[in-house]
């Protein structure tokens, strides 16, 4: 982790889609280690989970559910895979990935590119069996789900995501705010919503894991309030804000044209507005999980004070490394005990909303 300053000139020399590869191998090699273990002051029990710690890896990082054990070492409080579609798919023609380096931001046009439910299934049944061979067995892994782009009946789609990886997740986020699968925020439409979650709700067995949504930060006031409502109406354990944009803010790189979703310190004002946007509209009646710009431990606990109980980060990796995790960890731990908080529970929503 202390390398990382000085190999980063070499990995960004590499074209972003290929230096995640590699990523993704160097990682492979490692063992997997512990998990972190419950922090009397950064852990947190949301939907009926314990997380050691309230920093998670988004969804996008971990595709296929190859390395989430070894990024759980690095200090994430829990690790979400995918995004997970019926069939495998190869997503979208490439170049897909760009580093906007002056703008500390990423946008892709990915498109679910990921080998299939059944074989990252297969790795996570690996977690649940054990052995001296098998991937950490401790730790919170979630599963983000979508449906194939040629789909007839994407619903369906998720009922079989659902099915699949129920027995063996420790929650399931339905992704419906992917930008770079045509029609797919579609789902976000109240009536469209209704439908979809009230058959993935189904779908759960009894005891099984808790169902997470996935949003877009793109969504007006209205929309917000229309897919609150039906989240809760459903049942759904949290509601995750937010999944990357399709606006364009003042960008300084090269690549800031480029089609497909932003993500990164760019959409850290933005994030962190819908957030509250949501907090209003849910009344605390579920819990929030912030994804978007996060970068820092300041950052997190803003998202904490905002009304997320937990927060989720990817493309902050790219720029600060495999230590960012414990670091932001660190910082938020000094940041409650200055603000006077026993524990992150206390501290969630403690912003008054204007």
């Amino acid at each position: 982790m202390a390398l990382f300053p000085l190999i980063r000139p070499l990995i960004f020399n590499l074209d972003g889609e290929r230096a995640h590869r590699l990523t993704i191998a160097g990682l492979k090699a490692l063992p997997a280690g512990e998990a972190p273990r419950q922090d009397p002051l950064l852990g947190i029990r949301v939907s009926g989970l314990d997380f050691p710690n309230p920093v998670g890896l988004a969804a996008g990082f971990d595709k296929d559910a190859e390395v989430f054990a070894q990024m759980l070492r690095l200090g994430f409080g829990f690790a979400e895979v995918g995004t997970l579609t019926p069939l495998p798919q190869p997503g979208n023609p490439k170049p897909r990935l760009f580093r906007l380096e002056e703008d500390r931001a990423v946008i892709n046009r990915l498109g679910f590119n990921n080998g299939g439910l059944d074989a990252a299934r297969k790795r996570l049944e690996r977690r649940r069996a054990g052995g001296p061979s098998a991937p950490l067995r401790t730790g919170i892994v979630g599963v983000n789900i979508g449906a194939n782009k040629d789909s007839s009946d994407r619903i369906a789609d998720y009922v079989g995501g659902v099915r699949t990886m129920a027995p063996l997740a420790d929650y399931l986020t339905i992704n419906i705010s992917s930008p770079n699968t045509p029609g797919l925020r579609g789902l976000q439409d109240k009536g469209a919503l209704d439908e979809l979650l009230s058959a993935v709700a189904d779908e759960r067995p009894p005891g099984g894991p808790p169902l997470f949504l996935k949003l877009a930060p793109d969504l007006d006031r209205e929309g917000i309030d229309d897919v609150t409502d039906v989240a809760i109406a459903r049942g759904m354990d949290a509601l995750i804000v937010s999944n990357t944009t399709i606006s364009r803010p003042e960008l300084r790189s090269r690549f800031g044209g480029e089609a497909g979703g932003l993500s990164g310190a760019p959409l850290k004002s933005l994030a962190l507005e819908k957030l509250r946007e949501f907090r209003s509209a849910a009344g605390g009646e579920i819990p929030l999980i912030a994804a978007g710009g996060i970068e820092t431990g300041a950052d997190a606990f803003a998202r904490i004070r905002a009304g997320a109980s937990l927060v989720q980060l990817y493309s902050a990796l790219i720029y600060e490394g495999p230590g960012l995790a414990r670091r932001i960890c660190a910082d938020l731990r000094r940041l409650l005990e200055r603000e006077g908080f026993r524990n992150v529970a206390e501290a969630v929503a403690t912003e008054r909303l204007s």
